[in-house]
C-alpha cells in the first residue's frame, strides 16, 4: 500500500506549513507523505522554523511553494494550518478531505531571540499533538472525500 497524501495549506509557506510537512515525513513517513504550500508564498523557509525542527533532530530541507503547483494533484487530505480569527485561511477545491488547525503566525512574532523561539517551539509542539489526531481520523475514513470542479482554485474565504 503507498503512502496517502497530505497537503499542508497556509498563506506564506514559511513557518506553520512547513513545520507541518516536516513533521509528518519525519514521524509518518511509511505511511503519508506530505507537501506543503501557500497561496502567498514567501518565497523563504523561516529560519526560526528551521531551529524548532532540527531541536526535535528534523533536518528539514523544504522550500517556500506556492499552492498553483499542486493544481490538479490528488490528496487524501488537505490541511489548513492558518489563524481563521486574523487572517484569511485558503479554500483549496481539489480533492481531498479538508482539516483545520487554527495556528497564530510564528513570523509575526516580535521579541528577544528567545522569546521568538519560543513561539515557534509552541506552534511546533501544537502541531506534534494534533497531528497524529488529523492523520489517524483520515486512515480510518472518518470523513469522505470532497471533489470539486477543478475551474475553482485556491482562494482567501472573506
Amino acid at each position: 500500500m503507498s503512502a496517502k497524501k497530505v497537503l499542508v495549506l497556509c498563506t506564506g509557506n514559511s513557518a506553520r506549513s512547513q513545520m507541518a510537512e516536516a513533521l509528518v515525513n519525519a514521524r509518518y513517513g511509511g505511511q503519508w507523505q506530505a507537501v506543503s504550500a501557500g497561496t502567498e508564498p514567501a518565497g523563504y523557509v523561516h529560519p526560526y522554523a528551521l531551529r524548532a525542527l532540527q531541536e526535535l533532530g528534523i533536518e528539514h530541507q523544504g522550500r517556500s511553494k506556492s499552492a498553483e503547483e499542486f493544481r490538479g494533484q490528488p490528496f487524501d487530505l488537505v490541511l489548513t494550518v492558518c489563524d481563521d480569527a486574523t487572517q484569511n485561511c485558503p479554500f483549496w477545491p481539489g480533492q481531498g478531505r479538508q482539516a483545520h488547525l487554527s495556528l497564530s503566525d510564528p513570523a509575526q512574532a516580535a521579541g528577544t531571540e528567545e522569546e521568538i523561539l519560543g513561539v515557534f517551539r509552541a506552534v511546533r509542539d501544537r502541531l506534534i499533538d494534533e497531528l497524529p489526531d488529523l492523520l489517524s481520523n483520515e486512515q480510518h475514513g472518518a470523513e469522505q472525500q470532497a471533489t470539486m470542479p477543478q475551474g475553482l482554485w485556491v482562494t482567501p474565504r472573506h
